[in-house]
Parts: structure tokens; C-alpha cells; sequence
């Protein structure tokens, strides 16, 4: 396995430095590849303390196979990015580069191009739009500079005007645009094809059927001077990348539901679930009800143990096989009941004890659910920013959720107390939530 490096960039008024620009033997030579890329649901992020994103792992994939260890730097924007690339202190920007007249004067492309179209994202819903004439008269949110704000001002003037251009900076994320439209903060964006495609496993309440542009390319970038290292990327991935990891990996990010659908299980009568025997035993010896085992299982997996989630979570209690390695289980074991349900126990246990600072009991299961699902580094960073900003950081509601809940914003992720980057938590805020709700129910039953 290729080993990891990671590096946030931070621009600064300093002339920039220059690095020796290295082609393949020179990386061969090193050991290393260094990559550039942007922290996003499809290129980057931390969850269950572990890497993730479609170009992070397919980026991966071919330095582990080409022996090299990956040096990866988190720039902030794509201008930052390109400016690594220019000083040489990548090789590599692995994302989503627009293919531009003026890009293309500087950088040759990949040939994992993506053909995408530009579509406007709005909620769904019976006033959804579903012809450009009707932008005429509505705000329309774009990043500044973007092709995305020069597609929507060309349409605009063939339309003669009349369509509200709202511009952001371009450190606001298409992820954070789609997030403000599902929230109803705006009404309005646009945004590529699968970038929507994506959010909408996310978000089931978002529309992005109204194509806005014709179809545009997209891919990861070399500079000019490197061709040995652009003709090993694409002999790669002409090694028929594309047809199996390369779809693999496209359907885990850009199709696949992040959500479970509904219970399939059957449950036996006057039970909670078919393992209330279980949960009871592995419940002994715990600060908690069995039925709140119960309910973390319900919500994780509708009690089914076969399902498998789009990380690779397993069982009835969702165990990642990493973690199960890492707490001495064989991961052939875990889509068992009795082995998902005292992995489950023996992770929650421990996270327990890393948040022993939070003194409230019912306080800290919140931090232990938050942590259960989306890992304890993400749930230590709110707490670090709750702390910063005179928040207290051991209640949860109001304080450390506020910030769990912010570290998909560019001001807070890229703060220096924040150790694991960009993450989106809704799905953690209302999985607490769910958990809470679904255990008060059982606990209203018999024992």
C-alpha cells in the first residue's frame, strides 16, 4: 500500500518558490508523488477517521500500484491549486480541472476526462423550473470567476438579460451551494452534472434535471513539461481502469444512496428486534439500556445484517472493517450479529472513555453517537472550535453541534484547529437525533 502524506496549503503575499519540475523517473526516483486537490465530497474529505473521495482513492489506487508513496496537499481553491502546479511543488493536480483555452496553453490533461453538462440545482417540488426562460427574474448563485458564472452570463445575454446573477467567492464549494438550495437559504445554482448527481444521495429533496450548458470536460492535470508522468497516468488508467475500478468507484460516490431504504427484516412479536437477546447480553456491564444498542442497530442497518454501506460498513451495527481490524476482530466476522453487535459495544465503550472529559452523562452519549458515526476526529474538531469561540465545548445541542455542523464551511474547516478537514454533518445531527427519538420509543415498551 502506497503510504500517506497529507499537507493543508496556505497562500501567502511571499514571492512564490519554485521547485525543480520533476517527470516520472524523477518521481520514481523520490519515492513520491505529490498531488494536489480540494477538500469536497468527491475529491477529499475524513469520515470514520479514514480518507475518503472518488479522486483521493483513485488517485491512491494508482500510486499503490506504481509503488510510490502519495504526498497530497489540500489547496483551498482552484487558483491555489494551479499555482502549486505552476511552482512545482506538485506533479500533479488531482481533481476536476476545467478544460479551458487558457489552461490548456499551460497543463495537458489526463485522459480520465469527465463530460459533463452544467444543470441548475433547485428544490424539488411543483414550481420546479424546467426551461432556462424561466430564470428570467431569479437569483442564480455561482462561484466568482467560475465557468459556471461566464456559462450563466452568456445565457443571459442571449436571452437579453434579466436573469439575477448572485456571485461568491470561489472558497464557497459546489457542495455548499447545493447545501444552501436543500436548506432554503437560496433557491438557485448552478453546478456540474455528477457534482448534483451526488448531493442528490445526500439530499432527496433537490432537483437537477434542467441542463444549462452544452457538454463540458473536465480532468487531472500535468504540467506541460511532464509527459512521461502524463503518459503513465493514462496508460493506467487505459489499463482497463475505467471499465472496473474506475466504475466501481464512480457508482460508490456519484450513485449510490447514503441512505438506507426501508425495513426489510421481520420483527417477531411483542420484540423490539430478532437479536433483543443479544443486545441484552452485550448490554451487561454498560452504562446503557440494551435498547439503546437496539436503536443505535436500527438506525444503522433496519436490523438487516447483510447490508453494506457505501463506505464499506458491514452488519448490523455498520462496523467499518478497519475498525474491526484495529479492535482485534477478523473482518469475515462482522456481518454476524453476536460479532456486530459486541464490536458495536466495544467501540462504543471506548469512545466513552476518549470523551470522559464530558462530564453529563446524557451529554456525552451525544458526543459518542456523533463520534459512532462520523468518527471521533471530526466531533473533536467542533469541540476545538467550540472552545476557540467561547462556546462550551462538553454540551452538545447549541454549542459543539454548532460547530460540528460548520466544518463544511471554508472559514471554519480550514481553521487551524481543525485537524480533519471538511465535513458535512447533517446526516450526523439527525442521526443523533434518530437514535434518541427511536430509543424513547423503545423505551416506552416492556422489558
Amino acid at each position: 500500500m502506497s503510504s500517506l502524506l497529507i499537507m493543508a496549503f496556505s497562500s501567502c503575499s511571499k514571492k512564490e518558490e519554485t521547485h525543480k519540475v520533476r517527470d516520472y523517473d524523477s518521481i520514481v526516483a523520490s519515492d513520491t508523488l505529490r498531488a494536489a486537490t480540494l477538500y469536497g465530497s468527491s475529491t477529499y474529505f475524513i469520515l470514520q477517521d479514514e480518507p475518503f473521495g472518488f479522486d483521493y482513492e483513485l488517485l491512491n489506487k494508482f500510486a499503490d500500484e506504481k509503488s510510490l508513496k502519495l504526498s497530497l496537499t489540500i489547496a483551498n481553491s482552484v487558483s491555489e491549486l494551479t499555482a502549486l502546479l505552476d511552482s512545482g511543488k506538485v506533479d500533479l493536480i488531482a481533481c476536476r480541472l476545467p478544460v479551458t483555452n487558457e489552461y490548456k496553453q499551460k497543463y495537458s490533461y489526463a485522459d480520465n476526462v469527465y463530460i459533463t453538462r452544467q444543470v441548475l440545482v433547485q428544490r424539488s417540488g411543483t414550481d420546479e423550473l424546467t426551461n432556462v426562460v424561466q430564470l428570467l427574474g431569479k437569483e442564480v448563485y455561482v462561484n466568482e470567476g467560475s465557468k459556471y458564472e461566464q456559462r450563466l452570463r452568456n445565457m443571459n445575454e442571449e436571452l437579453g438579460g434579466g436573469i439575477i446573477i448572485r456571485t461568491v467567492s470561489d472558497t464557497v464549494s459546489d457542495d455548499d451551494l447545493i447545501e444552501m438550495v436543500s436548506k432554503d437559504s437560496i433557491d438557485y445554482a448552478v453546478v456540474e452534472n455528477d457534482i448534483a448527481m451526488l448531493n442528490k444521495t445526500y439530499y432527496q429533496n433537490i432537483d437537477c434535471k434542467l441542463a444549462v450548458s452544452f457538454p463540458q470536460r473536465s480532468a487531472w492535470a500535468v504540467r506541460k513539461d511532464c509527459p512521461q508522468l502524463l503518459d503513465s497516468i493514462n496508460g493506467w488508467l487505459g489499463n482497463d481502469v475505467k471499465h472496473s475500478y474506475y466504475n466501481e468507484l464512480y457508482n460508490k460516490y456519484f450513485t449510490k444512496a447514503k441512505f438506507f431504504g426501508d425495513q426489510k427484516v421481520v420483527i417477531p412479536r411483542g420484540a423490539i428486534s430478532p437479536y433483543d437477546n443479544l443486545f441484552k447480553k452485550y448490554a451487561q456491564g454498560t452504562p446503557w439500556d440494551w435498547r439503546f444498542l437496539a436503536a443505535i442497530a436500527y438506525e444503522e442497518s433496519r436490523f438487516d445484517p447483510t447490508v453494506v454501506s457505501w463506505l464499506g460498513a458491514r452488519g448490523i451495527m455498520q462496523v467499518m472493517p478497519s475498525v474491526a481490524r484495529r479492535l482485534g476482530y477478523s473482518v469475515d466476522r462482522i456481518d454476524d450479529p453476536e460479532t456486530s453487535i459486541e464490536v458495536g459495544v466495544v467501540l462504543l465503550k471506548r469512545l466513552d472513555k476518549l470523551f470522559a472529559e464530558v462530564p453529563d452523562e446524557g451529554e456525552r452519549v451525544k458526543f459518542i453517537l456523533a463520534a459512532y458515526n462520523a468518527g471521533h476526529s471530526h466531533v473533536v474538531d467542533a469541540m476545538n472550535l467550540a472552545k476557540k469561540y467561547s462556546y462550551d465545548p462538553h454540551i452538545w445541542y447549541g454549542n459543539v453541534e454548532h460547530f460540528l455542523l460548520l466544518e463544511s464551511v471554508h472559514e471554519y474547516y480550514t481553521d487551524p484547529v481543525v485537524k480533519s478537514g471538511y465535513f458535512r454533518a447533517e446526516g450526523t445531527v439527525r442521526y443523533i437525533e434518530k437514535v434518541l427519538s427511536t430509543y424513547g420509543k423503545y423505551m416506552l415498551r416492556r422489558k
